[in-house]
């Protein structure tokens, strides 16, 4: 991918994360698959998809389309809640607050920022290499405690 863009996917995939999971206003959209968690986001020129499943565990996929039919990027992700005392709300509440810093600072807006504090709550987010090929792990500490594991990994798609 030429230099423009790149930077025009890394400032579409702020304002599209912004747009869905992160954001707890934005609604569902219908099913891609059988049990899965859907969000849609459509911009002047592309188009961003997020499928889940489970949810205290899950697994997920995003992709950014150009143009609505061609796949140009995207990220696989498995999530896992190690204190089995804590609901999928519970973490959302944790989660969803640090994923709304999405592009606040240096690092690729794939997920969240390199940290945020939340009440007891931190997220931390430690990734390696760039949009075109990265892997990060995202991790969420209750009272010092790690309740919170997410590996993600992914990049351009080409033919």
């Amino acid at each position: 991918m030429r230099d423009q863009d790149l930077d025009d996917l890394y400032n579409f995939l702020i304002e599209a994360k912004k747009q869905t999971y992160a954001n707890e206003n934005v609604k569902k959209c219908v099913s891609s698959r059988k049990g899965s968690h859907d969000y849609e986001y459509v911009g002047d020129s592309m188009l961003y998809h997020d499928t889940y499943f489970g949810g205290t565990k899950f697994m997920g996929e995003e992709v950014v389309y150009l143009t609505e039919d061609t796949p140009i990027w995207g990220m696989n992700y498995y999530g896992v809640t190690l204190d089995e005392t804590l609901s999928e709300e519970a973490v959302d509440r944790a989660l969803r607050p640090a994923l709304m810093k999405v592009g606040e600072d240096d690092i690729l807006p794939v997920r969240g920022p390199k940290e945020y504090i939340n009440g007891e709550y931190k997220y931390t987010f430690d990734i390696t290499g760039d949009l075109n090929y990265f892997e990060g792990l995202e991790t969420i500490y209750k009272d010092h405690e790690k309740v919170y594991v997410l590996k993600c990994h992914g990049g351009i798609i080409k033919r």
